[in-house]
């Protein structure tokens, strides 16, 4: 680490200045501390960290089969697979990264994180994990990185699903003023040092994962409760969010050539089903699958359902696999 130039003409001996302003800056690019927080996180044992394009990735892999990447969504973490990625891994090697600024994994440099910018972070993981997926799976705005890099050709997968996936813009003004909100809230840190402190409310954290539609179980609840108590991974979030443009992406979508089926949560609150159903009639080969009874965090309400409904779409291609 680089030590900290002393202010020009500043005497000697004389104790640097204190700036807080910086000082928040710096917390809040700062990933959660495992050698302090990781007790009890949840698959602790699959977990490693990964150098590679530049950041230190928090990844976690486990099981054997074919290779199927797994990719959360704004604001989440490898936690919201524990109980899908032990479901999958009787079948799939399950590999499954803390996204840039999120969790446990270094944030990208910059003040924002576009959506090219995270497929080719996370292209970069796959060449240092030497793994090429025949599956990919994202959750959210997960779906939409593992779509990007299908179409990029940095992915070359045998079938992409989406839970929930956010692969169209916010409608009307939403759409306009979004961003550009994002980007200010991200400025500085100051805005998530305040959601940081806000958190530290259980029901704070009970009343955000009640919008999205889904009932999660108390583990699961404090575990987004301590996410949201990081002022890094509040940062990180807010950055992915204000460099999101999926105008590139929807333009793109004709193009996919897997299969993707998209998994629409019938209790979904942040990307209703209607909006899976728009997204895949741009595509050639994509099919919706509605969950009935379960909201945006699907995968973390009826992991087993999930896991057993991706066997079923995904299986005959794994089958015989080595």
């Amino acid at each position: 680490m680089t030590r900290p130039a002393r202010a020009a003409h500043a005497p000697a001996g004389a104790r640097p200045r204190h700036d807080p302003g910086s000082a928040r800056t710096s917390a809040a690019r700062a990933p959660l501390d495992w050698s302090a927080e990781s007790r009890g996180w949840p698959n602790r044992d699959a977990s490693r960290f990964v150098d590679a394009g530049g950041l230190r990735w928090h990844v976690q892999t486990m099981g054997q089969g074919p290779v199927l990447l797994l990719l959360h969504g704004t604001g989440a973490s490898t936690h919201s697979w524990r109980g899908l990625a032990p479901a999958l891994a009787p079948h799939y090697t399950v590999v499954a990264p803390d996204l840039p600024g999120h969790g446990f994994t270094q944030p990208a440099p910059g003040d924002v994180l576009t959506l090219p910018a995270a497929a080719d972070a996370i292209a970069a993981l796959l060449a240092a994990l030497r793994v090429r997926p025949r599956f990919a799976v994202g959750h959210s705005a997960g779906a939409a990185i593992a779509i990007r890099m299908a179409l990029d050709g940095s992915l070359h997968p045998e079938a992409v699903a989406g839970l929930n996936a956010a692969l169209l813009p916010f409608d009307g003004v939403a759409g306009m003023l979004f961003p550009p909100m994002a980007r200010m809230l991200s400025a500085g840190g100051v805005v998530a040092h305040l959601f940081a402190w806000l958190a530290r409310d259980p029901a704070a954290v009970d009343r955000l994962v009640a919008a999205t539609g889904s009932t999660l179980s108390k583990a699961a609840r404090a575990d987004y409760g301590l996410l949201l108590r990081s002022a890094g991974h509040v940062a990180g979030a807010l950055r992915m969010m204000a460099g999101w443009d999926l105008q590139p992406l929807v333009r793109d979508l004709p193009a996919l050539e897997p299969p993707a089926w998209l998994l629409a949560g019938t209790r979904d609150l942040t990307v209703p089903p209607s909006q899976a159903r728009r997204a895949a009639a741009l595509m050639p080969n994509a099919r919706v699958v509605e969950m009935p009874g379960v909201g945006h965090l699907a995968h973390e309400e009826r992991p087993a359902r999930v896991a057993r409904l991706l066997r079923r779409l995904l299986g005959p291609r794994a089958e015989g696999a080595r």
